[in-house]
C-alpha cells in the first residue's frame, strides 16, 4: 500500500494577523483575501470567520506532534 502524506500548507514564515506569532489556521474569505490566526486567536474568532469564510485551513493538530529523532 502507497500512503501519500499531505505536506503542511502553512509555514513558519506564515503568522498570526493578530499577534504575529507562528499561523496554524488560514482563512480563506468568501469575498477575497485571507485571514491567519495563531491556534489562540483562531479559536478567539471562530464564530466570526466562520460565516464569511469559504474554507478553513486548520494545521493546529501541528502543535500536538513530537519531532522525530533524526538518526545519524
Amino acid at each position: 500500500m502507497n500512503l501519500t502524506l499531505e505536506a503542511p500548507r502553512l509555514t513558519a514564515h506564515d503568522r498570526c494577523d493578530r499577534c504575529g506569532a507562528q499561523a496554524y489556521v488560514k482563512v480563506l474569505l468568501e469575498a477575497g483575501g485571507e485571514l491567519m490566526f495563531c491556534a489562540h486567536h483562531a479559536r478567539a474568532h471562530q464564530d466570526a470567520f466562520t460565516s464569511v469564510a469559504s474554507e478553513v485551513i486548520d494545521e493546529t493538530e501541528r502543535l500536538h506532534l513530537k519531532p522525530e529523532p533524526v538518526e545519524d
